[in-house]
């Protein structure tokens, strides 16, 4: 396998999964960590070659140019998990998750792109949610920013398949990474919402804990990544399937309702 592949927030969960998947293939992988040096042992797959990227930072994004112009697949899988009531959603707090999930990850495409299609052969991946098809509330933030990179996707996929590269997104569902650990919550000890906002994370997080493996997103990557011609659209986990053929079969206020009965929410 003759290929480069450069898979962001490659030190746990769907990250650290996909880039040992992409290197037990024979691709020659990078991964990226905001600080590698720091990275314990389980934090690194073998045969992956760690770079440093702040998707906050517009310069580390730009560091990382010359590696981008050899790479033959992109794998945007970082980004922050946010919730919030949208009343109480700090400025600061939204435009740095458009930063992480949204803008650093276009402008990552954007590097990487022309030596591409120079080339003739390109896999840009994003690791979307499948939150942006079914938004849940409280959680509006974060579905706006992987909705938004869905639709950079899809809107730009037409313009590069005639050379031979693919945009495509990956929306996993429920994923058992620990990822609740590190979301980002914002609620004020007065909010109205707070008794609201707490049974939702309690479901999320148990639905989480439930969820399908990190490992078993990364074979969903892999296959997009395989494909002679990708979908615009893969999704794994929560019974993607039925769910969405459910989507497609039921009125919309109906599937609204299943979405935050799951969450606890009675709408």
């Amino acid at each position: 396998m003759d290929r480069t592949a450069l898979v962001t927030g490659a030190s746990s969960g769907i990250g650290l999964a996909t880039a040992a998947a992409l290197a037990a293939r024979g691709f020659r992988v990078f991964g990226t960590s905001r600080d590698p040096e720091r990275l314990k042992p389980e934090q690194r797959a073998d045969g992956v070659d760690y770079l440093p990227l702040d998707l906050g930072d517009d310069a580390s994004i730009d560091s990382l140019a010359e590696t981008l112009a050899g790479v033959d697949v992109l794998v945007n899988n970082a980004g922050e998990s946010q919730s919030g009531p949208i009343e109480e959603l700090p400025g600061e707090a939204l435009r740095r998750i458009f930063q992480v999930n949204v803008f650093g990850p276009v402008r990552l495409a954007q590097l990487v792109l022309p030596g591409m299609r120079a080339r003739g052969y390109g896999r840009v991946v994003m690791v979307g949610s499948m939150l942006a098809s079914f938004p849940l509330a409280y959680r509006s933030s974060y579905v706006a920013s992987k909705a938004a990179i869905k639709g950079f996707s899809n809107g730009a996929r037409q313009e590069l398949t005639p050379f031979g590269v693919w945009l495509t997104t990956v929306e996993p569902g429920s994923i058992a990474t620990g990822i609740s650990e590190r979301r980002t919550k914002y609620i004020s000890d007065d909010s109205p919402y707070r008794e609201d906002f707490a049974r939702m994370l309690a479901a999320l997080d148990r639905n989480e804990r439930a969820g399908i493996t990190a490992e078993r997103v990364a074979q969903t990557i892999v296959t997009a990544i395989a494909a002679d011609r990708p979908k615009a659209r893969y999704a794994v986990g929560s019974n993607a399937p039925a769910v969405f053929a459910l989507k497609r079969l039921l009125p919309g206020g109906i599937v609204e309702k299943i979405v935050h009965r799951r969450h606890d929410l009675n709408r």
